[in-house]
């Protein structure tokens, strides 16, 4: 045991140290003179369709949340992604030309962005540059929340175990232009750990419950093991196992004043009981698992409890099995109505690879509706890695903003953006198309935390099967669509309305 008050004196110490290191990615004040994301692309595959995933990925990747925040105290959405320099295909196209981007660490590639939506003057300031990740790796994305007192705190994230992972938090509330770095640690066990490695960070923080994170951890197998960890502060976490069952698995969550919420698929050591299928590319099962209080007790959507970690693939918290469909899972969105019933939205496929032979991706929505799942289809779109967004309004109504419709580089992630909308449950869906005659592929919608209806949905562009810009957009609730400036004059600059042509 560390007596209290030699303990009390290392947490000082860890919790409050800013990186000095000339190993560590800087903070800087510096800001960016305009608005420009990231491509990036994941497992070459040949043919036609060039690559697992790819495109424009600023504001990739689904599990990773939230990566804007509405706060209506000053009337602003407060937003991130992975930007770059304005020469970045040029500059790095021998890397970006490679078979994997994952190992490359190389000096002024991706750089991790902060900026906000000003609601009363209908602009943006130039983004700030937090820091160079030292990476082409998109899944260092970073991601985002605000606290009681208008903090910001940015996670930048890692993907696996060959990259440390960061914490930035505001020097006042509310700004964007001065940060400090802190070290979290984990108050688990007796030893106070430095957290300086985590993955899928998803950081939410809620007035009654404080912060609660969901994220991932690699074992040395490459195993993505589910983590929850629950603080007050945001500085000492309690971190406890959620998942562990197999290889691993990919969670999407949730957080309201009362509970804390996580959907996730896992990832088979033989997926349906074909020899050579397993791990990532084969993750299927729908499960949802949620906390009352912080993390001490688990339950079932019906209450029954469960014990952490789960590791049986058949527990309490299957929500649906569709290995035994041979359908792959791709988790997208998850939202708490004001019931606190959760609906998740995600993906159905017939396997991993880009192209129609692996079609349909089928949109499908698990509802909660207080003593069961209702499960029902929204739509079809043509790639695993298609992503949108999902709201909840106060009329029980549903909203889904997504790239569901045919882009100019079909089969590969994103498209043309579509809001669906129901009105029964998510039973029959509705649609109205925001854009169309697009040069790239749109991408990730994300949805800001209590969004307001002038910024609703935020994503990017790029080319589904070749290195090229991606600019940033986003729409108001009504579908206008609106690009942020990709080069700025001025301190601040309205963002343009863009008129698409319609199919």
């Amino acid at each position: 045991m560390i007596a209290t008050a030699t303990r009390d004196a290392i947490l000082s110490v860890l919790i409050l140290a800013t990186s000095v290191s000339a190993d560590s990615p800087p903070t800087a004040a510096a800001t960016a003179d305009g608005y420009r994301g990231l491509w990036y692309f994941n497992q070459r595959i040949g043919g036609e369709f060039v690559y697992k995933y790819s495109g424009g990925l600023g504001t990739y990747c689904a599990k990773h949340k939230p990566m804007a925040v509405y706060r209506p105290q000053v009337n602003k959405t407060f937003f991130c992604y992975g930007g770059v320099d304005a020469d970045y295909i040029e500059r790095f196209s021998a890397e970006l030309d490679k078979g994997n981007l994952d190992g490359e660490s190389p000096d002024g590639a991706i750089y991790h962005m902060v900026s906000y939506f000003d609601h009363t003057t209908g602009e943006v300031v130039r983004p700030t540059i937090l820091c160079d990740k030292h990476t082409l790796d998109a899944h260092d994305n970073p991601v985002m929340t605000i606290d009681t007192e208008g903090y910001l705190w940015i996670y930048s994230t890692a993907h696996g175990r060959s990259r440390p992972a960061f914490v930035h938090k505001s020097k006042e509330p509310y700004d964007v232009r001065h940060f400090e770095r802190v070290t979290p640690v984990d108050m688990a066990s007796d030893r106070a750990t430095p957290i300086t490695n985590f993955s899928y960070m998803q950081a939410w923080h809620s007035d009654r419950q404080g912060f609660c994170f969901f994220y991932t951890k690699y074992d040395s197998f490459a195993k993505r093991k589910t983590l929850f960890a629950h603080s007050i502060d945001g500085l000492k976490w309690n971190t406890q196992h959620v998942a562990d069952i197999e290889a691993g698995h990919y969670q999407i969550s949730a957080v309201d004043d009362t509970k804390a919420a996580t959907a996730f698929n896992y990832h088979p050591h033989e997926f349906a009981g074909h020899a050579g299928q397993k791990g990532l590319n084969w993750r299927t099962n729908l499960y949802y698992v949620e906390t009352l209080d912080q993390g001490n007790t688990w339950q079932a959507a019906d209450g029954t409890a469960v014990t952490l970690p789960l590791t049986d693939r058949d527990n309490a918290g299957l929500v649906h099995d569709y290995e035994q469909e041979e359908l792959l899972v791709y988790m997208k969105d998850i939202a708490l109505d004001g019931d606190g019933n959760p609906h998740i939205l995600f993906i159905t496929s017939k396997g991993y690879a880009s192209g129609p032979a692996n079609g349909p991706r089928t949109w499908r929505l698990a509802r909660w509706t207080g003593d069961q799942w209702q499960i029902h289809d929204v739509t079809t779109s043509d790639n695993n890695y298609d992503m949108g967004s999902l709201y909840l309004h106060d009329d029980q109504s549903l909203t889904v903003i997504a790239p569901t419709e045919p882009g100019p580089q079909p089969f590969n992630p994103g498209g043309e953006i579509a809001m669906w909308k129901s009105r029964d449950g998510g039973v029959s869906w509705q649609s109205t198309q925001l854009t169309g005659g697009s040069p790239y592929n749109h991408t990730y919608v994300r949805r800001p935390v209590d969004a307001a209806p002038e910024f609703y949905g935020f994503w990017a562009d790029g080319h589904g099967r070749k290195p090229s810009p991606s600019q940033l957009y986003f729409c108001d609730s009504a579908g206008n669509v609106f690009r942020l400036p990709k080069h700025m004059h001025s301190d601040s600059q309205a963002p343009e309305q863009v008129k698409f042509e319609q199919n």
